[in-house]
């Protein structure tokens, strides 16, 4: 199958944006633009106190991917915070930017001498485990939601996204380690079809993968602290969110707050537009109207949750990544590392990539 060349995925993409602020967003700025007198009474407090549990929010991802880093080769908390604003920057700029801050965060985890297969393993389950854990949120609202409130469509979409993404890593993690030997078999016959992999190498990586699942399964205490980060990044955006709705006057339901919450979150993780734009916060408004609130305060509270989670963090994060490369420490354990560092004959034989030989003449 042929690839969409970068001009015909950016209008793609183009089209995507202006179909979403068409049909999601207009109809509710058109709702609201009668409410924007409730900007003259806004509750600053709690915008502070928004912004600090947004922050304790990031701070807790950070702490998500430190937990899941070996001891010997952990970043300080604040080089992580770093890292993570600085791969959220690209994702909130670049349609299906997760992929693009995964690999800038790839790039600066192994600057600070994380090696690259831990720094891989821990972006690739840090973020899976996460949306895990944002789907039993949501699953954990409509339990409570529908046997009081009743059945929306909506429900039936964003747990079949759900169920894909959970049925999907569980599946994997249970091929890689109780079937690890089929699944490095299966992997190396199709690495014999593939011009870049190396059947004998990427053999090696899927032992290696399985064997750091299988350690994070056998020490509960390491799960369980996982497990509570990832809860924790996702409670305290919520809280956020619940604030900056105060802020306009509108308290919400626990259960409209987690339903709305984790509705709008599964749904913008489909690579529409970036970080969700758009889809985020059409879908949390509607579905806070639906709940009760007035259009007015849940339009113009997602808005400002909104500037704080996603807007602010591009030129912070912007600011986060200049501030790695001129760290003076940082630089002389850069320059230290890439003396240390292994060639790419060695790297790709520890990565089950292999390059094909060229003649130069």
């Amino acid at each position: 199958m042929a690839k969409l060349s970068p001009h015909l995925k950016r209008l793609v993409y183009g089209l995507l944006l202006v179909l979403v602020i068409e049909y999601l967003v207009l109809p509710q700025i058109a709702g609201a633009r009668h409410s924007l007198h409730l900007l003259g009474h806004i509750r600053f407090r709690y915008i502070v106190i928004g912004i600090v549990l947004e922050a304790v929010s990031i701070t807790s991802y950070a702490q998500l991917f430190r937990s899941a880093l070996p001891r010997t080769s952990r970043p300080s908390l604040w080089t992580v915070v770093r890292i993570q604003l600085s791969t959220l920057a690209v994702s909130h700029v670049v349609p299906g930017g997760a992929a693009a801050g995964g690999g800038l965060g790839y790039r600066l985890l192994t600057n600070e001498g994380v090696e690259p297969s831990d720094a891989g393993f821990v972006i690739a389950t840090s973020s899976i485990g996460s949306a895990v854990v944002l789907n039993l949120i949501l699953w954990l609202g409509l339990v409570v939601s529908i046997p009081l409130r009743g059945y929306n469509p909506l429900y039936l979409t964003a747990a079949i996204v759900g169920l894909v993404l959970i049925g999907g890593f569980s599946l994997a993690v249970v091929t890689l380690t109780r079937g690890e030997a089929k699944a490095a078999r299966t992997l190396r016959a199709l690495a014999r079809r593939l011009p870049f992999l190396d059947e004998e190498r990427l053999h090696r990586l899927v032992h290696r993968t399985a064997d750091r699942l299988r350690a994070i399964g056998s020490d509960r205490s390491l799960l369980f602290r996982l497990i509570g980060w990832a809860a924790a990044n996702w409670i305290f955006d919520m809280a956020s969110l619940s604030v900056f709705l105060l802020a306009f006057g509108h308290q919400p339901a626990i259960d409209a707050l987690l339903v709305s919450y984790g509705l709008a979150n599964v749904l913008a993780a489909i690579p529409i537009t970036p970080g969700g734009l758009g889809v985020t916060e059409a879908v949390l408004t509607a579905t806070l109207v639906g709940f009760g609130a007035a259009r007015g305060q849940a339009f113009l509270g997602v808005i400002a949750w909104r500037l704080v989670q996603f807007w602010i963090p591009i030129p912070v994060g912007a600011g986060a990544y200049l501030s790695l490369h001129f760290d003076p420490k940082l630089s002389e354990e850069v320059e230290r590392a890439a003396e240390e560092a292994e060639d790419l004959k060695t790297w790709s034989e520890k990565h089950a990539v292999k390059f094909p030989h060229r003649d130069h003449h």
